[in-house]
This record gives C-alpha cells, sequence and structure tokens, in this order.
C-alpha cells in the first residue's frame, strides 16, 4: 500500500514553519500514544506514521529532498519508516521539553524502556554511482559496506559472560531517572537518561576481551541496496538501521545512500528528457533518409524527411527518464547537426563550386536536381 503524504498525515501545508510542524507532531503523538490507547493496532500504526513523518519534515535536508522526490527521497529499501517503538521514544522524546523518555511525565507511567539499550550507532554515507539504463529501468545494488557490527564474541552487550551484565542499581534497569524542580509555576518532573549506565538500564562489570565493552567490531556486510527509477544525481536515499551499530547493544544508525550519474558518452540529461545529437551529411539531410538511433531500452529508426535543417528537433515520447514516484516518463529529444567535411580532395572540391551558385543553395531555395545530390551522397558518408 503507498505511503501517505507526510504533510497530510501531520495536517500541515507546505511552508509552515518548523515549530507549525513540531505542534502538528505533539498533538498526534499525544492522541495515538500507546499509554492513552492500549493494545490499539491502529492507534500504534498512527503513532509510527506520524513519528516518520515529523522525523522528515523536521529535517531541512530531509524535507527538501521529500519536497522534490516524495518518499523515495529519503525512506528507501529496510529505511521505510518506524519499526520499534523504542526507537521513537528515543529519538524524539525532547518534542514534550525533556530528555530521554518525557511521554512518561505526560502520562504518569511507568519506564516504557525497560531493558534499554545503550548509545545510539552514527549513521554512515556512501555514494553510488549509475548508467542511464540503470537510472531509467531502476535496479539492486550489492554494495560491501565496512561498518561497526555487533561483537560476535558477546553478541553486542559489551559483557565478557551474561553473568557480567548486572542491572543498574541507580534506575532499577528503566535506563531513566525522575528529576523534580521547583520553578515559579511549581514543581516540574522530568526525565532524564540516567547518568550511571548512560541509559541502558544494566551496568558491566567484566568486559568482553573481543570488543573491550564496546559491543561493536568492525566487519564488512554486503547489502543490497534498492534504488527506485528515475533518481538523479545528488540525491540522497536511507536505509534505517544500516549504519553503524550502537555502542552497548544500542541500536543502529542509518544507512544513507548519495546518487551518481555516470557519464554518457551518448546522451546529455535534461530533467527527465535526455538528448541526443544526430549527426548527418548534408546530402541526406537534402534527400531525405532512414536512420538508426540508440535510446536507453535499444536502437530505434527514425525517418529524416527530405529537406531537414540542423537545428531540427525529433522527439520520441517516452524514451526518457521516468519520474520518482511517479507516472509521467520524459522523451529522448534527437537533435540534428548537419556534418561539414574538414577536408576535400579536388573533386569535391569542385562540385562544391559547383553547388554553391545553384538557386537551391541560397537562402530561398527552390528546386533542386536529385541525380546531383544522388551523385555526391558518398562523398560525404
Amino acid at each position: 500500500m503507498a505511503k501517505r503524504d507526510y504533510y497530510e498525515i501531520l495536517g500541515v501545508t507546505k511552508g509552515v514553519s518548523p515549530d507549525e510542524i513540531k505542534k502538528a507532531y505533539r498533538k498526534i503523538a499525544l492522541k495515538y500514544h500507546p499509554d492513552r490507547n492500549p493494545d490499539n493496532k491502529e492507534a500504534e500504526e498512527k503513532f509510527k506514521e506520524a513519528a516518520e513523518a515529523y522525523e522528515v519534515l523536521s529535517d531541512d535536508d530531509k524535507k527538501a529532498r521529500y519536497d522534490r522526490y516524495g518518499h523515495a527521497g529519503v525512506n528507501q529499501g529496510a529505511g521505510g519508516g518506524f519499526t520499534n517503538m523504542e526507537d521513537i521514544f528515543e529519538q524524539f522524546g525532547d518534542i514534550f521539553g525533556g530528555s530521554g523518555s518525557p511521554f512518561e511525565s505526560f502520562f504518569g507511567g511507568g519506564s516504557r524502556r525497560s531493558g534499554s539499550s545503550g548509545q545510539r550507532g552514527s549513521n554512515l554515507r556512501i555514494k553510488v554511482s549509475l548508467t542511464l539504463e540503470e537510472i531509467a529501468k531502476g535496479v539492486t545494488k550489492k554494495i560491501k559496506v565496512k561498518k561497526q557490527k555487533a561483537c560476535t564474541t558477546c553478541n553486542g552487550s559489551g559483557a565478557k559472560d551474561s553473568s557480567s551484565i548486572k542491572t543498574c542499581a541507580t534506575c532499577s534497569g528503566g535506563g531513566y531517572v525522575r528529576q523534580v524542580r521547583s520553578t515559579f509555576m511549581g514543581q516540574m518532573q522530568t526525565t532524564t537518561a540516567c547518568p550511571a549506565c548512560s541509559g541502558a538500564g544494566k551496568t558491566v562489570t567484566a568486559k568482553c576481551g573481543s570488543c573491550r565493552g564496546e559491543g561493536r567490531e568492525y566487519a564488512e556486510e554486503l547489502v543490497d541496496i534498492e534504488i527506485p527509477a528515475g533518481v538523479a544525481e545528488g540525491m540522497q536515499l536511507s536505509m534505517r538501521g544500516k549504519g553503524n551499530a550502537g555502542k552497548s547493544g544500542g541500536s543502529a544508525g542509518d544507512l544513507l545512500i548519495v546518487i551518481e550519474e555516470k557519464e554518457d558518452d551518448r546522451f546529455i540529461r535534461d530533467g527527465n528528457n535526455i538528448i541526443y545529437d544526430l549527426f548527418m551529411n548534408f546530402a541526406d539531410a537534402a534527400l531525405g533518409t532512414s536512420v538508426e538511433v540508440p535510446t536507453l531500452s535499444g536502437t530505434v529508426k527514425i525517418k529524416v524527411p527530405a529537406g531537414t535543417q540542423a537545428g531540427k528537433i525529433f522527439r520520441l515520447k517516452n524514451k526518457g527518464l521516468p519520474e520518482v514516484q511517479a507516472y509521467r516518463t520524459g522523451d529522448q529529444l534527437i537533435n540534428i547537426n548537419i556534418w561539414t567535411p574538414k577536408e576535400l580532395n579536388s573533386e569535391e572540391r569542385a562540385l562544391l563550386e559547383k553547388l554553391k551558385d545553384m538557386p537551391n543553395f541560397k537562402p530561398n531555395p527552390g528546386k533542386f536536381e536529385k541525380g546531383f545530390f544522388e551523385r555526391m551522397k558518398d562523398m560525404f558518408e
């Protein structure tokens, strides 16, 4: 099922201020928060949907890519939205003014992050070069990515063994502690990451010898990257959870894929159209001919009418590039260029001297002797 428009999800329009986007998300997040809607699958999905929309529209770079390319510009492959509630609480907790998981202070419930993991991993950015043929059809690329992965010895825990993992005494395993502050409006309660375990909820008494307690190690991973048709130079796609592993079992960062277009020696891209320069000798242009031209989907034959002028453009409908997540496809434009010989032998020069004074070679051409062109035609191929 196609994703809904992010602006529609938050109930805002393009051009609204970041504060308005934040207020809209806060309102929807409160409405569909799991604490207010226990065991309500529909509310949970709307909660995740709003978080995904806010993640994009609150980030200037992601918002610009979304406005230009739609969903394909920001969420691709494994990056199609939030699947884990804990990721939402971790990433957008400060939307209510606290840190960590301030939803708790709003609803008065206990910590939702029991067994919480540690520090989130960083994002990775890679470049993927594509040919115009790959851009026209879309492609799946298998890319080796060197990154931090969960330690194979301790499975990302950072501990020597299971007996070395203890529940944090400060936060009782919740990962967060509550603080009460006195203000002119009265006492205010906030929730912050536990200073003793950095929000992990657990402490390690003996570190893993392989990763030295980090819970991660450098390794290569083969990643399948699905790239939609119609992408463009500089466009950035993202795959959630395919970046560096988090520290001490924290969630992984994202893999950001920047698109590069390989230079093509046949075509020039102009938006979704492609341009092909067809060079002809002037005898063919004057007499008319049929000629084969390359396209992104193979070779086609076109008819060039007699008397075709230099600069004439022929259009092949739907032979260009598709728009990302749209139904329209661009065209191939064929630009006619008349080839002028750089060197002439004596016979060719004599024929051209005779031609230039004929009436049909004046600015207002009349009839010409076709037989004469037939005799000349082969000289310029």
